[in-house]
């Protein structure tokens, strides 16, 4: 028997409850915090299943210490590319607390993807490359000021290009939260 949740992802009884992740940044394999996904494989708290890219047009800016943010404004941005996953609950709760959930950095919400299914086409897979899955976005605290501090322009992936001058948590001054590094970003001039 299979279960259907909420968005309509499934899992069988046997199995913990599963969710789908769509990652666009430094949880991608070869970026930096891969390494918490790797533990959570090793754990079996997650699963790779497929690179893909979104349905929809969003923006996906870079941020202070060009930090990747996905911008909850559909529509606007350019179809985004990136790794699809399969998380427990427990390895949900690790990623939300990377990604400052709790915090207001950003906040984990749906999103409708396209998988990749090997052909080299436009990302479909058959009839049934839509899957539902969730994403972390900027948080909407700052997401418009996000858009247009960036020019309005927003990248399809992020890729070792963008991530070149990427500094990790441990590297940033600490005498500031990262929402106050956001907010010296967004209102800087260069």
């Amino acid at each position: 028997m299979v279960a259907q949740d909420r968005k309509g992802c499934t899992s069988t009884p046997s199995e913990s409850p599963r969710l789908f992740i769509f990652t666009y940044g430094t949880l991608k394999r070869g970026f930096s915090n891969h390494t918490l996904m790797q533990d959570l494989m090793r754990t079996g708290d997650a699963a790779f299943v497929s690179t893909c890219r979104t349905a929809e047009n969003y923006p996906l800016v870079c941020g202070p210490y060009r930090v990747p943010f996905l911008l909850n404004m559909a529509g606007s941005g350019q179809h985004v590319t990136g790794e699809l996953y399969a998380v427990s609950v427990s390895g949900l709760a690790r990623l939300d607390e990377l990604e400052g959930i709790s915090r207001g950095h950003y906040e984990r919400l749906s999103i409708t993807v396209e998988l990749d299914n090997g052909d080299g086409d436009d990302g479909s897979c058959g009839g049934e490359g839509v899957t539902c899955a969730e994403a972390y976005y900027a948080h909407r605290s700052y997401a418009a000021e996000m858009w247009k501090r960036n020019g309005m322009k927003g990248l399809t992936v992020y890729s070792e290009k963008e991530a070149e001058g990427y500094v990790k948590r441990k590297d940033r001054p600490h005498n500031l939260t990262f929402l106050d590094h956001i907010q010296l970003f967004l209102h800087s001039q260069d």
